[in-house]
């Protein structure tokens, strides 16, 4: 018994192959590229294949390779079951609404409706996506979350996911008046504590007082389901879960959903290094690798250095913060991390270093450095997550060694005002993000939307590269602005290249999945600047199509 075949017919084919880089057709045979051409191929197609049957449905859409997310978050799949504060409104993976939050007042009112909402009074109230540089940097104090309730747990995480904000009941169930030991557990100029807290450590002791939060550090079934559905939201086939424990629970859960034949995404878990020690580590990555399934890709290594620019906990070079904000923090101690990377290239493993500060990116490639002189590996591909201030003499030593970039550019548009007048001054926020000069320099480019930090959305963070203008329409870098093709292939082919799997997706050319994005319109018909107001109306995954939920209406959102 022969093998069906499936030819999809599109108003355009664009595979991102040079080889054959426009279409009309594409066939499909066991998930599989089988072929790519015109009406006329198919003429001759139907001879070869007899059990050939064409599929119209795409007849008036744009078809392009399946989108690569190379920096996600699979958390994405559960943050929304808990308050969204959002600045800016955006979709959940169901499609509705949330956010819009212009005012701290505004921010305090939805608390307080939340609060009213719930029955068991011990519950607590878990909230994301707040940030204060949107309120001229006013930092919420537990005084103004007791305004909501004293006796209710109240955990809000910041949008980068760096910060937390609590209340009084929190800081007293994690004993945090006292003298904690730990850094990030802010004070005022009297010795008060403030509520803030930043960073991994003193954000893990609310959690592990309250249970606040734990979910984010789990992933389930439920969780990776809805987070497959965002990605078809966005065109997206292929995503990573760039932080993840990988404990037995969360493996079954991955193996679980991948091995569903319905489940819609490819998904690439990186192993956390530091929820690990050393050996144990190096122990479960080497068992990981031997896992996975067509849909499940295991082996990577996230390495967490530095903390986020616009919550301050960034390292940064001299000068600093513009606003003169004390440097940020290392999540680990600096020889402690430089002792994991060379151990981890030693072993062969490939290293996903977030990086956001140029003190961060300069320590890493350093290490890197010292790393590959003792242990080189040919093709190791290890990539520099965000690398936002990252300057040309940088990139310059990160393609001699061979490491990758991966660039944070919906920062442009969500904090690129902030990074001016705050954060970096207006000559170092022109470089934020340099795509332009990484390409130049000879590094294999791919850009991010970190989701749930930011919606995720590639054809808007192609938008972001491409134009580079900020909420408010400041060009923040002309420069540095990159070309419709080179955004397009830093998030098929360039973010695939990233994740070792370009041999498989990336591009529509024959023997890899057939995996697309179908689009309304044509990116390199509309132009650089409607490239955010193409719809996606869904995906093919394996040859199998995938709706959106949100009807081909734009993920990103523009300001309420």
């Amino acid at each position: 018994m022969t093998t069906p075949v499936t030819v999809f017919r599109a108003k355009t084919i664009r595979t991102m192959n040079h080889n054959t880089p426009k279409a009309t057709h594409v066939a499909v045979k066991e998930g599989k590229v089988l072929a790519v051409g015109t009406a006329t191929d198919l003429t001759d197609w139907m001879g070869f294949w007899p059990d050939l049957t064409v599929d119209d449905r795409y007849a008036d859409s744009l078809l392009m390779p399946g989108f690569v997310e190379a920096h996600g978050h699979a958390m994405e799949g559960g943050v929304w079951r808990d308050l969204f504060l959002g600045f800016f409104q955006r979709h959940a993976p169901t499609g509705e609404l949330e956010g819009g939050l212009k005012t701290i007042d505004q921010v305090l009112e939805r608390l307080a409706q939340a609060d009213a909402e719930m029955d068991d009074p011990d519950t607590p109230l878990i909230a994301w996506g707040y940030d204060p540089i949107y309120y001229d940097n006013q930092r919420m104090t537990r005084h103004q979350l007791d305004s909501v309730s004293t006796t209710r747990p109240i955990v809000i995480t910041h949008a980068s996911f760096h910060i937390m904000n609590v209340n009084s009941k929190v800081l007293e169930m994690a004993n945090m008046f006292g003298e904690t030991g730990v850094e990030g557990v802010l004070k005022d100029a009297s010795g008060d504590v403030t509520g803030e807290l930043q960073e991994m450590a003193a954000m893990f002791m609310a959690m592990n007082a309250t249970g606040a939060g734990m979910h984010l550090r789990e992933t389930n079934a439920e969780t990776l389901r809805a987070f497959a559905q965002s990605s078809v939201n966005a065109g997206v086939t292929t995503c990573t879960d760039l932080h993840q424990r990988m404990d037995d629970d969360a493996l079954a859960a991955y193996e679980t959903v991948t091995e569903e034949p319905d489940f819609q995404v490819r998904i690439v878990p990186a192993f956390g290094s530091l929820m690990w020690d050393v050996p144990t580590g190096l122990e479960r990555i080497k068992m990981l690798k031997d896992r996975g399934n067509d849909k499940l890709h295991l082996g990577l290594v996230k390495v967490m250095t530095d903390g986020s620019i616009q919550g301050f906990t960034a390292r940064l070079k001299w000068p600093g913060y513009h606003n003169g904000a004390p440097n940020g923090i290392w999540n680990n101690p600096p020889q402690q991390l430089k002792d994991l990377i060379k151990a981890y290239n030693a072993e062969g493993i490939q290293m996903h270093l977030h990086v956001n500060g140029d003190q961060a990116s300069e320590f890493v490639l350093d290490c890197l450095e010292e790393a590959l002189n003792e242990h080189p590996h040919a093709d190791h591909r290890h990539t520099l997550q965000h690398c936002q201030m990252a300057d040309a003499a940088q990139f310059r030593k990160a393609a001699a060694l061979g490491v990758c970039a991966n660039l944070f550019a919906n920062h442009i548009y969500y904090w690129g005002d902030q990074h001016y007048a705050l954060t970096m001054g207006p000559d170092r926020a022109n470089r934020m993000d340099a795509c332009a000069t990484a390409l130049r320099e000879g590094v294999k480019l791919a850009i991010h939307s970190d989701v749930p930090v930011t919606p995720l959305s590639p054809l808007f963070t192609a938008w972001c590269a491409v134009n580079r203008l900020t909420a408010t329409g400041r060009v923040l870098g002309e420069a540095e602005k990159i070309s419709v093709e080179d955004a397009l292939y830093a998030i098929t082919l360039g973010a695939a290249w990233q994740l070792k799997l370009d041999h498989l997706v990336g591009s529509i050319e024959v023997g890899k999945f057939a995996d697309f994005a179908v689009l309304d319109r044509d990116p390199l018909e509309v132009g650089g600047e409607a490239l955010k107001d193409i719809k996606v109306l869904g995906t093919v995954l394996s040859g199998q199509p995938q709706i959106s939920a949100i009807h081909g209406t734009p993920s990103q959102v523009e300001p309420a």
